[in-house]
């Protein structure tokens, strides 16, 4: 028998405890029939203000999302969402990649999205191949960052770290700062701006930011929710969460 509310498909989506920007983004993408069932992984120290500080919380994560995966799992999820993203770009391709399988073992085999490899899939259905990257990380991050989208073949041109000082601090950057990061970024040599770090509040801005950019602006939420319903073989279109997720 299916889930009365899940009948299509329940997810179980991983996030940090400090999150509080994925439940809310999800909440407002979720589709007819699809729900999102959330395993926190305990953040004991959210301090994020240097490099040290940052490799500090990815180093808690590492330990932390076993128990969250487990936790999850209960709900009996048929998918499984990374409602975080820094992991996943650690490592470049092979580290994402690596990550992933670890996670799907985890779950006992479950296929697994990641926001890594949503933002590769996201830019290859838009045929983007010059990016900006907006990031709410610390330096040692947007080099992860940066890497992976090298290697698999994008032209980063350039990457906006906003240097937030704790994985809490990240939500609480409003939308007229997200507005003059994005204002200020040279689009003359891009084809389009990925957002990363699900913890950052950019669902609405970035759909409105396409129309005065004239270029596809990917919001790592939106984006992971898309590559999530096409991995389970759904196909809805939603408007007013970006191009990808209205046309894609």
């Amino acid at each position: 028998m299916p889930d009365v509310v899940g009948y299509r498909s329940k997810m179980g989506v991983i996030i940090p405890s400090t999150n509080t920007v994925v439940e809310h983004d999800y909440s407002l993408m979720r589709p007819p029939g699809v729900t999102f069932h959330f395993g926190r992984m305990y953040i004991a120290q959210p301090n994020a203000a240097d490099n040290e500080a940052f490799e500090e919380l990815i180093a808690q994560i590492r330990v932390t999302t076993e128990i969250a995966v487990r936790d999850v799992m209960t709900a009996k999820p048929d998918h499984l969402v990374m409602g975080m993203s820094a992991e996943t770009f650690w490592g470049g391709k092979e580290g994402n990649e690596a990550f992933a399988a670890r996670v799907g073992q985890l779950s006992g085999g479950l296929s697994v999205t990641t926001g890594a490899a949503a933002c590769g899939e996201a830019t290859r259905s838009l045929g983007i191949t010059k990016i900006a990257v907006i990031t709410p990380y610390q330096p040692v991050a947007d080099e992860q960052a940066r890497n992976y989208f090298t290697e698999i073949g994008l032209d980063v041109v350039r990457v906006v770290g906003l240097k937030c000082s704790s994985a809490t601090a990240i939500a609480e950057v409003d939308e007229a700062q997200i507005r003059r990061t994005l204002t200020e970024i040279d689009g003359s040599d891009i084809e389009g701006i990925v957002q990363v770090g699900t913890n950052l509040s950019m669902l609405r801005l970035a759909d409105e930011a396409e129309r005065w950019l004239n270029k596809p602006v990917l919001a790592i939420n939106a984006v992971t929710v898309w590559h999530a319903l096409r991995s389970c073989g759904f196909t809805d279109r939603m408007q007013g969460f970006g191009t990808l997720l209205r046309e894609y």
